[in-house]
């Protein structure tokens, strides 16, 4: 997998999932180990639920328990914390950190061989260690074949293990892990293990945490371990016999302290970003009950639905100007903020795709709060209604308007017929006049007012759209244009231009003419082609201070300026 260069899996394991994940190894290993600190005999046990079984048993032979195995555990527990605190707070006067953990071994493998721990109290010890190695072998191709399959998740999860615990100490020591190289060193130290028997090479976590906190930062100090593991084994190994395994478990356990404490990790993601401490929680709880191989897979499912939330419902806004710049915020976040009337401008902060194009088409709805769809089925229903009454001679064309000459109330049609007439665009080609709609319209027929005259569509955050997104957003930008509302899209990346031209974006009603460079830019334009927005005067005293270049993008691949007939490519205002 190192060589084909899956190592890139690894931009999945976010640094929240990782902080969840390693806590909840760091429980199981805690749990683990009490058995040893209690001098009880538990089976293992693996699979969902492990921990809640583990528990189980332990609490049902809590009457077992051997009390010298929890002194034991009790002074070493004490005495190691006692002495790692002191390095920690003295580390700047230490030359090195006092090896606590070895120091504690040793004593207790001295008292325990003295006063014969094992005969007179019943305590668990290391016991007989073999001496040497299995001699090499060449891999037997028929148990590959077998194995091949269950080797691939175990070797996913057992990387991602390693990974998670390699950066948590990336992290706190400041150096950067290359995924293929962690692989490529994981399969290398397996094919040469493999050859003499070995178990698969991965992280363990205890051993981990000792190591660190004892001061090892570098290869030589795993040098060094694997030379006095290879003494002991050859050698010095009976000296280890008298050695109470409650002392490994009280020293795995205080060197776990740095994991658990994580857990202060909670309220800080609470308050900061909600969906990243649920992340921590979902992976944590999971790897706890379920497992660790499966609580990462549950984890990752987490992390990518969350990531898939925040995309498909993103924090749309309506930004506003503030006064005499021309920077454009969130209109919740300031009080004293310019909005000219009857333009709106949203922006949606995420990529366009097809799980949000209708979140974006609602929110853009609510934010100008109106449906351009309905009103639209309405101006064409009452323009249905002008020509049936015309036709009919109920209502008649004056030099002062329309005027009424019917004697009774004139009921409005319930007409469902051609319904597909009532979304095309408004068409006046039969009638004496264009409506003006914002005003008193004849024969008491009432369509909503829609006092917006332009629209700005910020997509300086939008990275991409697919073909559903497009077809999605032109319908939005037919249905706004057809009601008589100007359209701008500002600060679109030259990626999607080119999309949209490929994907024939564009149309008679839909035009290149309406993207511009800066939002400040389209704000100048609508203001000069509505000048009896409010504010105006006042607000081109301020920005006239401010040079702009006021540019827009043309089919040709040109950029167009926003004056047609100026001379050069770009006009300063």
């Amino acid at each position: 997998m190192g060589v084909l260069q899956v190592g890139f899996v690894v931009m999945y394991l976010s640094d929240t999932l990782v902080s969840g994940f390693t806590t909840a190894a760091a429980i199981h290993i805690l749990v683990s180990q009490l058995k040893f600190l209690l001098g009880l005999e538990v089976p293992g046990i693996s699979g969902p639920f492990s921990i809640i079984y583990t528990l189980g048993t332990i609490f049902s032979k809590i009457t077992s328990t051997n009390i010298c195995d929890v002194v034991i555990s009790l002074v070493v527990m004490v005495g190691v914390f006692i002495v790692k605190e002191l390095n920690d707070r003295f580390k700047s006067k230490l030359p090195v950190p006092i090896p606590i953990e070895v120091i504690m071994t040793i004593i207790a493998c001295g008292v325990s061989y003295a006063f014969d721990f094992k005969t007179k109290y019943g305590i668990d010890v290391v016991g007989h260690i073999p001496k040497g190695y299995e001699p090499p072998l060449a891999p037997n191709f028929h148990i590959f074949q077998e194995t091949a399959v269950e080797a691939f998740p175990m070797a996913i999860v057992g990387f991602a293990v390693a990974f998670s615990v390699a950066k948590v100490y990336s992290v706190k020591h400041d150096y950067t892990i290359d995924g293929n190289q962690e692989l490529i060193a994981f399969g290398a130290s397996n094919i040469f293990g493999a050859s003499f028997k070995a178990f698969a090479a991965s992280t363990a976590l205890s051993r981990s945490a000792v190591q660190e906190s004892t001061g090892g930062k570098t290869q030589i100090a795993g040098l060094l371990s694997a030379i006095i593991v290879m003494i002991v084994t050859l050698a010095i190994g009976f000296l280890l016999e008298p050695l109470p395994k409650s002392v490994l478990g009280a020293v795995v356990i205080v060197n776990l302290k740095g994991m658990l404490m994580q857990f202060r990790d909670i309220p800080y993601l609470w308050r900061r970003d909600k969906p990243d401490c649920v992340v921590w929680l979902g992976t944590c709880i999971a790897s706890v009950f379920l497992g660790l191989d499966l609580g990462l897979a549950a984890g990752l499912g987490v992390e990518l639905l969350s990531v898939v939330l925040r995309a498909q419902f993103p924090r749309c806004s309506v930004l506003a100007n503030i006064k005499g710049t021309d920077i454009y915020k969130d209109k919740k976040d300031y009080i004293n903020i310019f909005e000219p009337e009857g333009v709106k401008i949203f922006r949606i902060p995420s990529p366009i795709f097809f799980a949000n194009i209708e979140f974006f088409r609602s929110k853009l709805v609510e934010a100008l709060g109106f449906n351009p769809l309905r009103v639209l089925r309405k101006r064409n229903k009452a323009l249905r209604m002008i020509r049936k009454l015309l036709k009919k001679g109920d209502l008649q064309w004056t030099s002062k308007g329309f005027l009424n000459t019917s004697c009774g109330p004139i009921k409005e049609s319930e007409d469902e017929s051609n319904m597909e007439e009532l979304d095309l665009p408004t068409d006046f080609k039969d009638l004496p006049t264009r409506i003006d709609w914002n005003g008193e319209l004849p024969a008491n027929i009432i369509v909503p007012i829609v006092d917006i005259h332009s629209l700005i569509l910020d997509f300086a955050a939008v990275s991409f759209l697919d073909i559903s997104a497009l077809k999605g957003l032109k319908t939005a930008l037919k249905e706004l244009i057809r009601v008589e509302v100007e359209v701008y899209i500002v600060a679109c990346d030259p990626y999607i231009l080119e999309k949209l031209h490929d994907c024939s974006f564009f149309d008679d009603e839909v035009q290149p003419s309406m993207f511009f460079l800066t939002l400040h830019d389209a704000m100048l334009h609508i203001l000069e082609n509505h000048p009896e927005s409010t504010e105006k005067k006042c607000y081109y005293e301020k920005v006239e201070k401010i040079m702009t270049t006021v540019t827009v993008h043309h089919p040709g691949g040109r950029l167009r300026t926003r004056d047609g007939n100026a001379p050069h490519p770009e006009t300063k205002f």
